[in-house]
């Protein structure tokens, strides 16, 4: 493996523990807090004040797990979910394991929550804030080659936009230059379809399960003007004139901004869109983790599936993200 070390990147990317992190040997009577609630462990050696644990998103806990290893492990290099975590790129739900780099040659095996890897390819390994990971490009390509296509789909598309250097064109053809054949193929359908324009891991997770419904592929990003305003929508198809929002939820729930205020903007975009297009439709997460709700509402604004569904990806999707703790906003 390579090491190279960018302090440039660790300002851009690096995403700190969401929880203060402790060690059990520096805080008197330790054991008796835990027992008393009062700080919860997060792996051996490490606890977290136990309230602001359980507040925590579970990709949060995730990525304060990683950190966690970091702690334990000094000098480990992460990789896939673990290195996605510590880089900002999405991570679904909270993965079962830490996912650490080891030497060539040494056995793959799992300890503790750690599973070590290991490879004969090459990697370039970049320290964000004082944490050794695979970097942004490995990263989006050991993941593609290893994890569910939309989920993969997600990861290369905020790639290439964290990384302003990286284009879907460096990451086909390192994936296809890896000694390595093993998810060569399984990573082209992702990395060839990655774009910066996906605004959202479920703005990408849209677009994969759109297109394994057999629904035209949409424009990204189209912009409008009416009334003097500008309004960019997510998807726009051109053909059947309707427009596409994946709506995650979040810019309603207040913590942006007061519900009442957004709620009343939204109606008002959507009434300026409405001047440009035959249909204006709106999804969410569930719709797009059950497939069902998402198939109607494109064929209720007018779209028409040109191809067979493809079953396989869409069942296996469906079951990866169907418990709510896999959702990612």
């Amino acid at each position: 493996m390579t090491l190279t070390i960018d302090s440039t990147a660790a300002r851009l990317f690096a995403v700190p523990s969401p929880v203060p992190l402790m060690l059990t040997a520096r805080i008197p009577h330790a054991d008796r807090e835990i027992a008393d609630g009062r700080l919860i462990r997060v792996r051996r050696g490490i606890v977290t004040p136990a309230r602001m644990w359980s507040a925590l998103k579970p990709w949060e806990r995730y990525t304060a797990r990683v950190h966690a290893v970091s702690m334990t492990h000094p000098g480990a290099v992460f990789c896939l979910e673990s290195a996605a975590a510590a880089i900002g790129l999405p991570v679904f739900g909270e993965p079962r394991d830490i996912h650490v780099l080891d030497t060539p040659g040494a056995t793959s095996r799992l300890s503790g929550g750690v599973r070590l890897h290991t490879t004969a390819c090459d990697r370039i390994i970049t320290d964000v804030g004082g944490v050794l990971i695979t970097s942004v490009r490995d990263t989006a390509i050991d993941i593609a080659r290893h994890r569910h296509g939309a989920l993969a789909l997600a990861v290369a598309d905020r790639a290439l936009r964290l990384d302003p250097n990286l284009t879907v064109e460096v990451l086909v053809a390192q994936n296809e230059s890896r000694i390595s054949k093993r998810g060569r193929r399984l990573a082209r359908w992702p990395l060839h379809r990655a774009t910066p324009l996906a605004e959202s891991p479920l703005e990408s997770v849209s677009r994969a399960v759109i297109e394994w419904l057999g629904f035209d592929e949409p424009e990204l990003q189209k912009e409008f003007r009416s009334d003097g305003a500008v309004d960019r929508c997510d998807m726009w198809w051109e053909g059947a004139r309707v427009l596409g929002e994946a709506d995650g939820h979040l810019k309603y729930d207040g913590s942006l901004q007061p519900s009442a205020d957004a709620i009343r903007k939204e109606k008002n975009r959507d009434r300026r869109l409405r001047n440009h297009a035959s249909a204006v439709t709106h999804w969410g997460w569930a719709d797009v983790v059950q497939v069902t709700p998402l198939r109607s509402a494109l064929r209720h604004a007018g779209l028409r599936q040109r191809t067979p569904e493809s079953s396989l990806e869409l069942h296996t999707l469906s079951s990866l993200l169907a418990h709510p703790t896999r959702r990612t906003p």
